[in-house]
């Protein structure tokens, strides 16, 4: 992606100033002596332009934030494939598709696993919206998803669970961070006053 890398990256310095401004804060900023975990985590808010990005999919085929140019997408970003929680979350995710695509907006979810173990949980769950890879992490920090969190009351680096809506002007319409697995995607239809079908099927 040598050329196309650095074409996104030229778009994020010139097209998203304010934001690359406090990314570069938080990456410079040291976070282990601070008393407040994650106050250096970037913290999108609506009116932001939604980081680009560029990932592959399960089945190793790219897949690009501009490929949903024009329309809204719902993009959220997980710890681990195939373990409890992400399972839980993935799979009402899947089971309110349906509703989410009826109101146009569909569902992608991102993770550091590899596309083979994405194939995997998408095979083992009949998952049924995008599964893209991030092992660099590189795009959930650019949204804030990777950064310090509480875990057993340990202070760690980590995937923060969280949920954005992009709209179609690809700009944070909604972003949910630091949530819970259970009864997560009930609250993002509620949010967007998206009525579930999961108890229809």
């Amino acid at each position: 992606m040598g050329e196309h890398g650095e074409k996104l990256n030229a778009l994020l310095q010139s097209r998203h100033a304010p934001l690359q401004s406090r990314y570069d804060e938080a990456m410079t900023t040291s976070s282990s002596s601070d008393k407040e975990y994650g106050q250096n985590n970037i913290r999108l808010e609506a009116g932001d332009p939604a980081p680009a990005f560029t990932l592959f999919n399960d089945a190793e085929e790219q897949v690009s934030l501009s490929d949903y140019a024009g329309k809204p997408v719902l993009i959220y970003f997980y710890p681990r494939a195939n373990t409890p929680g992400c399972t839980t979350e993935a799979c009402d995710f899947r089971d309110e598709s349906a509703a989410l695509n009826d109101a146009g907006i569909p569902v992608v979810g991102i993770s550091p696993d590899k596309p083979a173990k994405l194939a995997k949980f998408r095979e083992d769950h009949g998952l049924n919206f995008t599964l893209l890879s991030d092992p660099d992490k590189e795009t959930m920090t650019a949204f804030g998803a990777f950064g310090e969190k509480k875990n057993y009351g340990k202070i760690v680096q980590g995937v923060i669970r969280s949920t954005f809506l992009v709209n179609a002007d690809g700009e944070i319409e909604k972003a949910w961070y630091n949530v819970r697995a259970k009864g997560h995607v009930q609250r993002v239809l509620r949010d967007l006053g998206v009525e579930s079908q999961a108890s229809e099927s």
